[in-house]
């Protein structure tokens, strides 16, 4: 196993309220097929700008933890935080085995932004599958990046290649394919062989989380994300990691603040695959972060989190400044 769990008697997170986001306000938007996404906020409705974090693959919005806990206190009322289940995770509806595409997630972002924040500026934040749901709604709904986008976060992913790279390469395996075709022609039968995906598939993605010595309840935490998921999702999903290409969307972030991070132990999304993507964007920031694994935003909360503070700051000047051609023209 690649991550070192911390075996003092004195765990750094025995105390950490790791349930702090069930408190928050929630509430449901229905996508436009009708799965129901679970979505809770942090800070006041009516604030100028609003930060969307969308979350990873066989994870759920509690894997910002870190980041909901320490933004809203550097935040404040200047920014409101909303973050959701993507279709298949946490506590969303359970979508048909057709929609299980990087396309529908964009769909579902944009959906989420409709009924949740329908006017004002936003800051984008995507983790690994989170990440390529923001460029798969920037490439389907440009005019909303165009119009309202102010910065945007792309955490721990890729804008293709998963096929070539990473988890694509680790998943490969005639089994998983197996698996894959038996959800689709016989979802109430895989059940029976949840054991075997997960002994496949689950494994993959515990070994890849973290980089270096971490606590044994954060290794719960995150390992417990991956095992509350339906087999049904993690194998419906595979085929859009392994084949999506959302490519095109950079042009549209081209000139939007951008912030790139990812550690340089992640199989999942090699760190190169990362630099590829901030080179493809001029205005971004590249944040290598050493010996972090996948879950970079658990691992290395602070650093993940003072990266999105700086990128929270390029973007609101870059409100101000809009607000000011605003008013400048005649």
């Amino acid at each position: 196993m690649r991550e070192t769990v911390l075996r003092s008697n004195k765990d750094p997170m025995a105390t950490e309220n790791l349930e702090l986001m069930d408190a928050d306000r929630g509430s449901i938007v229905v996508a436009d097929d009708g799965v129901p996404l679970a979505v809770r906020e942090v800070g006041p409705s009516d604030a100028p700008v609003t930060a969307i974090f969308v979350h990873g693959y066989c994870l759920r919005m509690s894997s910002w933890h870190f980041q909901r806990q320490a933004l809203e206190q550097e935040w404040g009322s200047k920014v409101r935080m909303v973050f959701y289940d993507q279709r298949g995770h946490g506590r969303s509806g359970t979508p048909s085995p057709e929609s299980c595409t990087i396309e529908q997630l964009g769909l579902d972002l944009d959906a989420v932004i409709r009924s949740v924040t329908p006017r004002g500026h936003l800051i984008l934040i995507g983790h690994s599958m989170g990440g390529m749901t923001i460029l798969s709604m920037t490439r389907q709904k440009p005019d909303v990046v165009r119009e309202r986008v102010i910065g945007v976060a792309l955490i721990s992913t890729t804008a293709a290649g998963l096929a070539e790279t990473g988890l694509g390469r680790s998943l490969d395996n005639p089994v998983v394919d197996a698996f894959r075709l038996a959800v689709r022609t016989s979802p109430g039968v895989v059940q029976f062989g949840r054991g075997a995906a997960k002994k496949l598939i689950a494994p993959v993605l515990r070994a890849a989380s973290y980089g270096t010595r971490v606590s044994p309840r954060l290794v719960d935490f995150s390992q417990q994300m991956i095992d509350d998921t339906s087999v049904i999702t993690i194998v419906n999903f595979l085929k859009t990691l392994e084949l999506h290409d959302e490519s095109d969307a950079l042009v549209e972030l081209a000139r939007i603040p951008a912030t790139v991070v990812c550690g340089d132990d992640d199989w999942i999304i090699p760190f190169d695959s990362s630099v590829a993507l901030a080179d493809a964007l001029p205005a971004a920031e590249m944040v290598r972060i050493r010996q972090a694994g996948h879950l970079v935003q658990l691992e290395f909360p602070d650093k993940v989190n003072a990266a999105l503070t700086r990128l929270g700051t390029r973007a609101l000047q870059l409100k101000a400044k809009k607000r000011s051609g605003r008013r400048g023209v005649v």
